[in-house]
C-alpha cells in the first residue's frame, strides 16, 4: 500500500532535526551515562560508560533495592536520576498494566500511571512488552493493547493519550504491539501498520503510515544506509528501509517467519543490515546499494527468538533460541556456542564487555572476542525464574528484571 501523508507541516524542520539526531548518535560522550531509550541513547544496544567494574568476588555486586512491578518483559530506561519500567497486575479480571518512575539510586516512587489493560498471555506470561521512552522532559509509553501515553517526566500528569488501535485502525499482531516509541526531532516514530508509522509527538496527530495491518515486533532503527537518512524498521515478513520525514520506504527485503514474528531490531553496518528472528527461521545479512538489495548470505545459524543481537569488531554475538553463540558477519560462520544461558539477554559496552542476563536471572559479564566464551564474573541477581528482558547499565548501575516483575538494582561503579 503506498504511503498516507497524513500531515506535512513541520516535516522539512523534522529532516533537520532528524540529521542532527544521527550526528549525535555517533558522537562517543553523547548521553553516555544515562539509558533514555530501548537499546540506550544510539539504539544499538551499546553504552558508551566503561568505567564500572566486574571484580565482585563471589559474593556478587551489591544490591543497592529490589522492587515488584508486575508481570512483563519491558526494560528499564534511566534518565535525569530517575528509572522507568511498566508491569501488569495480572489479575484475571480487571488487569491493569502501571507506569513506574522510581528514583533510579534507592529505587523510592516518585509516582505511578495505572490503567486498564489485559494481561494477554499466550504461550508465556503475558504482561508489558515495550519499554518507556524519555525524552527530555516527556516519557512516552505504548501498551500492547495501543495505549499510548505522554506523560510528564518528573510528574507523571498525562499530557496526552491515544489508542493507536481503536484511533488510528493499527492492527494488532497475534502477540500485540511490542515496539518502544522513537523520538526522532517533532516525530514519534512506531512498528505500526505495515511499515512504520509517525504521530506528531507533541500532540499524538498521525503523520503518515503505509497501511494498517499487523505490524513486526521490533523498534525503528534509526540509520544512514546508501547515503539515505532512513529508518530500518522489522516489519512482519521483511526488513524495509523507510525515510522518516514521509514514510517513504526506499528498499525492502523478504524476511521472516511462520508466525509472523519478527522482533529482534535489525543491526546496521555502512550500508549492510543484518536480520535475524526465531522459528527455526535464521538470520540474513544483505547490502544496499543505489536502492537495489543484494542478499549477501541466509543462514540458521542465529535464531533470535526475542532479543537482539549486537556486532563488534565485524562479529554478531547473539542468542540462537536459548544457545549464545559469536558467527563472523562478512560470512555467516559460527565462531563459537555457549549452552550456559538459555534463551537470555544481553547488550554491551564500547570497551568490548558484553552483559548478559541468563534465562534464570544469573548476571554474567564476557569479554565479546570470536575465540572462545569466556565468563569473567557470574552473579545470581534475581530468583530463578524466567528472565528475557535486556539489562541496562547507566551511571555504574545494572538494572534487571523478570517476567514475574521483580526488579533489581545493582553497584558496578568503579
Amino acid at each position: 500500500m503506498r504511503t498516507t501523508l497524513k500531515k506535512r507541516t513541520n516535516l522539512s524542520e523534522a529532516k533537520v532535526v532528524w540529521a542532527v539526531t544521527i550526528l549525535v548518535m555517533g558522537a562517543t560522550a553523547a548521553f553516555a551515562d544515562d539509558w533514555p531509550v530501548y537499546r540506550g541513547p544510539k539504539h544499538n544496544g551499546f553504552s558508551a560508560e566503561t568505567n564500572w567494574k566486574a571484580d565482585w568476588g563471589p559474593e556478587g555486586p551489591k544490591k543497592l533495592w529490589t522492587k515488584s512491578i508486575g508481570v512483563g518483559f519491558s526494560s528499564i530506561t534511566v534518565a535525569d536520576g530517575r528509572a522507568y519500567m511498566t508491569g501488569n497486575s495480572g489479575q484475571k479480571s480487571g488487569a491493569k498494566d502501571t507506569i513506574f518512575c522510581v528514583d533510579a539510586n534507592t529505587g523510592k516512587e516518585i509516582w505511578t500511571r495505572t490503567y486498564d489493560c489485559p494481561l494477554q498471555p499466550k504461550y508465556y506470561e503475558g504482561g508489558t512488552l515495550a519499554s518507556p521512552t524519555v525524552d527530555g522532559k516527556v516519557v512516552y509509553t505504548i501498551s500492547k493493547m495501543g495505549d499510548l501515553f505522554a506523560l510528564d517526566a518528573v510528574t507523571g500528569n498525562v499530557l496526552w493519550s491515544k489508542n493507536v488501535h481503536k484511533e488510528y485502525g493499527f492492527e494488532l499482531p497475534t502477540w500485540h504491539f511490542a515496539g518502544s516509541p522513537l523520538p526522532a526531532g517533532d516525530l514519534l516514530v512506531f512498528n505500526l501498520g505495515t511499515a512504520g508509522a509517525a504521530l506528531n509527538k507533541n500532540t499524538g496527530q498521525l503523520l503518515w503510515d503505509n497501511g494498517k495491518g499487523p505490524c513486526g515486533y521490533a523498534t525503528p532503527v534509526p540509520c544512514t544506509i546508501d547515503g539515505q537518512e532512513c529508518l530500518a524498521i522489522f516489519a512482519s515478513d521483511s526488513v524495509k528501509g523507510v525515510n522518516p520525514t514521509d514514510g517513504k520506504i526506499l528498499w525492502q527485503h523478504p524476511f521472516g517467519n511462520s508466525e509472523k514474528v519478527n522482533a529482534a531490531d535489525p543491526i546496521i553496518s555502512g550500508n549492510s543490515v543484518f536480520v535475524s528472528c526465531g522459528y527455526n527461521r535464521g538470520c540474513a545479512k544483505i547490502t544496499i546499494t543505489g536502492g537495489k538489495v543484494t542478499e549477501d548470505w541466509d543462514s540458521k545459524v542465529i535464531r533470535n527468538h526475542i532479543n537482539c543481537s549486537m556486532l563488534w569488531n565485524g562479529f554478531i554475538y547473539g542468542f540462537d533460541e536459548s544457545k549464545l553463540k559469536c558467527i563472523d558477519l562478512k560470512t555467516g560462520t559460527q565462531q563459537w556456542g555457549e549452552d550456559s544461558l538459555g534463551k537470555g539477554s544481553l547488550m554491551m559496552t564500547t570497551d568490548g564487555r558484553m552483559i548478559i542476563m541468563s534465562d534464570k536471572g544469573e548476571l554474567v559479564i564476557a569479554h565479546a572476542t570470536p575465540n572462545e566464551f569466556k565468563a569473567v564474573a557470574r552473579a545470581q541477581i534475581l530468583p530463578k525464574r524466567k528472565s528475557w528482558t535486556t539489562p541496562t547499565l547507566s551511571n555504574g548501575k545494572i538494572y534487571a528484571r523478570n517476567a514475574k516483575g521483580d526488579v533489581v538494582c545493582v553497584d558496578v561503579s568503579g
